[in-house]
C-alpha cells in the first residue's frame, strides 16, 4: 500500500481517477470476469478500443471505447501502448503518449487477464462454474479441448441440448433450454442447440437482444426477444451494420415522436396484437380512444397502419429503431 501511495502522488491525473481504475479491476477479479469484460473495461476507462491477442490460444477480442465487442482490422501497429501477459498481449489502439492513467488501465487490466487465462485457460479448471468458463464455452475460436473441457465445468456433454441467454450488460449465460428465461431486464435468448455449437446459439442470443427493450413508456416493447422468433427481421442488422442510412419512415416516426409522444407505446401494441381491439385490451384504452390515436398516427406518419402493408411497414421501422440505439 505505501508503493501505491507513492505511485499515486506521482500521478498527472487526479488519484480518484486512479483508484478508480484499480477498484474496477479489482472488481471484476472478484467476480470472476471473463476476458471479454476485463478488455472492455480497459477500453472504456482508457477512451480509446483495446485489443487482446494470443494466437497460441486463439484469442482474438477488440472492444471499442464505447464498449461494444468489434472484429479486430488487421495487425496491430507497433506504436499502440502494449503489456505483454501470460503469453498474450494488451493493447490499446492509440498513438497519443501513454500517460499515466492509461498506463495504470493497461497494468490493472493485465493483472486481472492472466488471473483469467490462469484459472481458465493454461490448463487448471475453475472450481465452479463462471463468467470466464461460459465465455470459453461459447467462444467460436476455443480450441475444442478447451471447449470440453468448459462444458464439463458447466455440467454439460457435447450432445446435450443448451442455448445461450445475452444479457443486457454484455454477459451471457447458458442453460438447458427450460421454458423460464433466466436473468433479469433485457434478454435475447439463442435456439436450443447441442452444447459444442454453443458459439451459434451465442451470436444468435445477441441478435434477439438487439430487437429488445426496456418495455417502458419511453422505450416499448418486448424484454425478451427468441432468436427462433426473428425470422426475416434479422436482415435489417446486416443493413444497418453495413451503414446502411436511417430510413425515411425512421427519420418520420423520431420526429412525429415528439409531437405525438404515446405514439411509440401505441404503436407498439397495434403490431403485437391480433387486433385493434387487442392492442386497445394491451394498453387499457376504450376501442375508440385507440382509433381516434391511430387517425393521428397515420396523419402525422404519412401513412395508414390498419392495412396489412401499414402494420408491416410500422414493425419494420420500429424493429430499425431497436437496432440503431
Amino acid at each position: 500500500m505505501q508503493n501505491l501511495s507513492r505511485r499515486l502522488a506521482a500521478l498527472d491525473t487526479p488519484a480518484g481517477a486512479a483508484l478508480d481504475v484499480i477498484a474496477y479491476f479489482d472488481r471484476l477479479a472478484q467476480s470472476r470476469a471473463g476476458l471479454e469484460q476485463v478488455v472492455r473495461g480497459a477500453a472504456v476507462l482508457s477512451g480509446v478500443p483495446a485489443r487482446l491477442d494470443d494466437p497460441a490460444r486463439r484469442i482474438a477480442i477488440r472492444v471499442d471505447a464505447a464498449g461494444v465487442r468489434t472484429t479486430p482490422d488487421g495487425p496491430p501497429d507497433p506504436r499502440w501502448p502494449s503489456i505483454a501477459v501470460c503469453g498474450a498481449v494488451l493493447r490499446l489502439e492509440t498513438d497519443r503518449p501513454t500517460g499515466q492513467l492509461d498506463g495504470m488501465v493497461l497494468e490493472r487490466a493485465a493483472i486481472t487477464v492472466d488471473l483469467v487465462i490462469a484459472r481458465v485457460r493454461g490448463g487448471v479448471p475453475a472450481r465452479r462454474p463462471d463468467c470466464a468458463v461460459v465465455e470459453l464455452a461459447v467462444d467460436p475460436a476455443a480450441e475444442p479441448q478447451e471447449r470440453e473441457r468448459a462444458l464439463r465445468e458447466l455440467g454439460l456433454a457435447a450432445t446435450d441440448g443448451a442455448r445461450v441467454v445475452a444479457l443486457a450488460d454484455g454477459d451471457v449465460m447458458v442453460d438447458r433450454g427450460t421454458r423460464t428465461v433466466p436473468g433479469e431486464g433485457r434478454r435475447g435468448v439463442g435456439p436450443t442447440v447441442p452444447a459444442a455449437e454453443l458459439s451459434r446459439s451465442a451470436h444468435e442470443a445477441r441478435v434477439a437482444l438487439r430487437f429488445t427493450a426496456d418495455g417502458t413508456a419511453a422505450d416499448p416493447g418486448p424484454r425478451v426477444v427468441h432468436a427462433d422468433d426473428l425470422g426475416a427481421l434479422v436482415l435489417l442488422v446486416a443493413a444497418v451494420d453495413a451503414g446502411a442510412p436511417p430510413t425515411a419512415d425512421l427519420r418520420a416516426l423520431l420526429e412525429a415522436v415528439q409531437e405525438v409522444p404515446h405514439l411509440l407505446r401505441t404503436s407498439t401494441a397495434l403490431v403485437a396484437s391480433a387486433s385493434v381491439r387487442a392492442a386497445a385490451s394491451e394498453l387499457y384504452v376504450h376501442h375508440s380512444t385507440l382509433q381516434d390515436r391511430l387517425d393521428q398516427a397515420e396523419r402525422v406518419l404519412g401513412w395508414s397502419v390498419r392495412t396489412t402493408t401499414g402494420r408491416a411497414r410500422l414493425q419494420l421501422v420500429l424493429a430499425e429503431r431497436l437496432l440503431r440505439r
